[in-house]
């Protein structure tokens, strides 16, 4: 039997932090996909995975020696509304691996059954979502997008209960983190301040042990969690990106993307676009990203503050300093990454101007996004315009609009091959479309997994021209859109 050498130190914190659960065991588990990529670089033999001792771990069926499962505590936020307890309802983290750059990583199983934090729910997954969330997941770190992973998806052979009837799954995830900003309001929200320590002696040691070196450790730790999730968010709105559910026990604190529940990739641009079926308001719209990250950041300063400093007022002053680097930070990274994506090489204030007006002019044609920075790419390398102006609603508008982009271009610096080569590094021609990953759903819930190994096999180079997955590049026809998403549970 292969040995994973587990070393799981999250399970080795206080008892208050986790619970302690076997998974489910599935009747007829079948494998459908392994990312035998990613378990070589965490040390896990792929032969052995793909065998019926890997399935049995890959379906809860029975862990292997070292595995200690445990479904973690956290609190959040959820559209602004407060639930002091949530916790890992349908997830078991079985254990930590040490991958091949070092760093430690959480394997995790989603779907594996009811644990004492599944509240009315069974714990169990619909295929649907396991789907979902490898194919997102894969496509966003091929994107360059820091994410959580994909290792395998697993059918269980058995039914679950939602709308209906629908075939049932197991994911399992790798992550650098499985900590929220929730787990810390699930301690602070107990004014349980030595835990708040604790966990944020772990989260530093584990993750930020540069804080270690500073004046104050705690506040340096709020600052790098700040920076990183500026570059997050502004990755995720660079590339059309609507996570759809950033409450504060999504937000994870090593600066992944994690919880692709209702989230989804624009196909025609407007700021205010939402997918989520419960964001009645716009809360988490694709404009308001930056905003809900500087919130919730707030909501984790919250439960800092009785560590940085023990006078109230100068931790509160400490942590808005933080609170406003992340704005600070975001607005940088948004700005130079569309300046990029519109092949601009130099930074200067003037270019807010045109990045605004191509909003403007996007929302107003209805332009789809991927589309049009991906033709504009196609146009610098002396492409016919024809096919960008096409995407306009009014051709003539875009015709305009390439006037003034050029009048820019000629007061930029840079070559023409590398502006070229930034642009194609920063306009991908493939992302995971609403559409298709519904298609690839759909049809795997009918036991054809086609559509879904191709969708993956297209995303894993998402910056390269692949004539053979063109159909893949293509906007969904009126029939084809799909306007809501929906968490898996």
């Amino acid at each position: 039997m292969f040995h994973i050498p587990f070393d799981n130190s999250y399970a080795r914190l206080p008892e208050d932090f986790f619970k302690k659960v076997s998974p489910s065991v599935p009747s007829m588990p079948t494998l459908i996909r392994v990312n035998t990529e990613l378990a070589s670089f965490i040390g896990l033999d792929v032969n052995w995975l793909e065998s019926s001792e890997g399935l049995a771990m890959l379906s809860g069926q029975k862990l292997p020696q070292g595995a200690d499962p445990i479904a973690m505590a956290y609190a959040g936020h959820q559209f602004g509304g407060w639930s002091p307890k949530l916790g890992d309802g349908r997830a078991l983290l079985i254990g930590e691996v040490i991958a091949k750059d070092g760093v430690r990583r959480d394997i995790q199983l989603k779907g594996s059954g009811h644990t004492p934090f599944s509240r009315s729910g069974d714990g169990k997954s619909a295929l649907g979502p396991v789907l979902r969330e490898y194919i997102v997941s894969e496509a966003m770190a091929a994107l360059g997008v820091p994410t959580t992973r994909a290792l395998a998806a697993v059918t269980t052979g058995e039914n679950v209960v939602r709308n209906a009837m629908e075939p049932g799954g197991v994911f399992t995830r790798v992550a650098q983190s499985h900590v929220r900003i929730g787990t810390f309001q699930y301690f602070y929200a107990r004014q349980d301040n030595d835990a708040v320590k604790v966990l944020a002696d772990y989260v530093i040691e584990r993750h930020y042990p540069e804080a270690l070196s500073a004046d104050n450790p705690y506040a340096a730790l709020l600052n790098l969690i700040a920076a990183r999730q500026a570059e997050l968010i502004a990755k995720w709105m660079s590339l059309g990106f609507i996570h759809g559910v950033m409450n504060t026990d999504n937000m994870q604190i090593a600066g992944e993307t994690i919880d692709y529940g209702p989230c989804a990739f624009m196909d025609d641009f407007h700021p205010q676009k939402v997918f989520s079926s419960i964001d009645q308001y716009g809360r988490y719209a694709w404009g308001k990203q930056s905003e809900m990250g500087q919130w919730n950041l707030m909501r984790l300063a919250d439960t800092l503050l009785p560590l940085i400093d023990d006078d109230l007022d100068r931790a509160k002053n400490i942590a808005q300093e933080a609170i406003q680097n992340f704005n600070q930070l975001f607005v940088k990274s948004i700005f130079t990454k569309f300046s990029r994506k519109l092949g601009l090489l130099c930074d200067h204030e003037s270019q807010n101007d045109l990045i605004a007006s191509t909003f403007e002019l996007m929302t107003e044609n209805e332009v789809d996004f991927t589309l049009f920075f991906r033709h504009l790419t196609k146009v610098y390398d002396g492409g016919d315009t024809d096919f960008l102006c096409q995407l306009f609603k009014d051709p003539a508008a875009c015709e305009n609009w390439l006037i003034i982009w050029h009048e820019y271009l000629a007061r930029d610096d840079g070559n023409d091959k590398e502006r070229l080569k930034i642009m194609r590094a920063h306009n991908p021609i493939l992302i995971p479309r609403n559409h298709r990953i519904a298609e690839a759903i759909k049809a795997g819930e009918q036991g054809d997994f086609k559509a879904f190994h191709r969708l993956i096999d297209a995303l894993a180079k998402p910056y390269d021209e692949q004539p053979e997955y063109a159909d893949l590049e293509q906007a969904p026809e009126a029939v084809e859109i799909v306007h809501q998403t929906f968490c898996g549970t």
